[in-house]
């Protein structure tokens, strides 16, 4: 191993859950408000996994209201307090960004 895989593996978390693109997460995150701290849940569809190792980011796709929002989280955050498997979905697609068009709701078939 070189040096960059040694300082790499440092700051990889181990708890975080195998997930892929279309499973359904809740994403608890950290948020500081002034001196407080309190942690906000964030549940939606994975559209989108990236990068690898330390650098790797996925994206989670909510409605709220009426609006979508996408939020890109990196997996091995500080701030991202846990990642919780919600529902295990099947896709046949590595990144889902016709959901971004998409207006209304939508089903995703589950996996064993």
């Amino acid at each position: 191993m070189n040096l960059i895989d040694l300082i790499n593996k440092k700051h990889i978390n181990p708890s975080v859950p195998d997930f892929q693109v279309g499973d359904t997460v809740r994403v608890d995150v950290k948020i500081r408000e002034g001196k407080r701290e309190r942690i906000q849940a964030f549940e939606g569809i994975v559209t989108a996994r990236k990068g690898g190792s330390v650098s790797e980011t996925f994206t989670v796709r909510k409605k709220s209201g009426n609006v979508g929002i996408n939020r890109v989280f990196p997996v091995n955050s500080p701030l991202i307090d846990k990642i919780t498997v919600v529902k295990k979905g099947k896709v046949r697609r590595a990144k889902l960004n016709f959901l971004k068009k998409f207006t209304g709701t939508f089903r995703i078939k589950e996996r064993n």
